[in-house]
């Protein structure tokens, strides 16, 4: 299997339908989940919506890059989003996500072997294949984040 297909795999597999690091993923966590849980806040903790929100961001943003040549996200805005007010927003953000996820790995799984090795938009970026590879392991990170956070919130809501 090419190289960019095991990436765009891996990447299915935090978000989409993996169990194999995490033993879950995005959307094993994320669907079915009630809005009111999704947007609560624990402490200083972002919610679990802002956190899918987040990486949705950056899905979003890195398919607009490989689309256009263009790179206009930026970390300063990754937090920025309207509130979710209901279920129904919820599950159009999910749905979002969902398809959004999918689109990034089938064009990650287009990528040879040469272009996951030339450098992502500019040279400070380091290579297609490092900036694909960071999104994963980010996402990863904030997987765990939702699932603990996801057992504060529940922990915390009268019974």
């Amino acid at each position: 299997m090419e190289k960019s297909h095991q990436i765009a795999n891996r990447f299915r597999e935090v978000v989409l339908n993996g169990t194999w690091i995490a033993n879950t993923n995005y959307k094993d966590q994320l669907s079915g989940l009630d809005w009111k849980i999704a947007t609560t806040s624990i402490q200083s903790l972002n919610s679990v919506a802002v956190l899918a929100q987040h990486i949705h961001y950056y899905v979003a943003g890195l398919i607009a890059a490989f689309k256009t040549g263009s790179l206009t996200i930026k970390d300063q805005f990754s937090f920025d989003f309207p509130p979710i007010e209901s279920q129904h927003e919820w599950e159009t953000f999910l749905s979002k996500f969902w398809l959004d996820a999918e689109e990034f790995a089938s064009i990650t799984q287009q990528f040879s072997e040469i272009q996951m090795e030339q450098p992502f938009i500019d040279e400070k970026y380091g290579t297609l294949q490092r900036n694909i590879d960071g999104l994963i392991e980010h996402s990863y990170y904030h997987l765990g984040q939702i699932v603990l956070i996801k057992k504060m919130v529940s922990n915390h809501l009268p019974q």
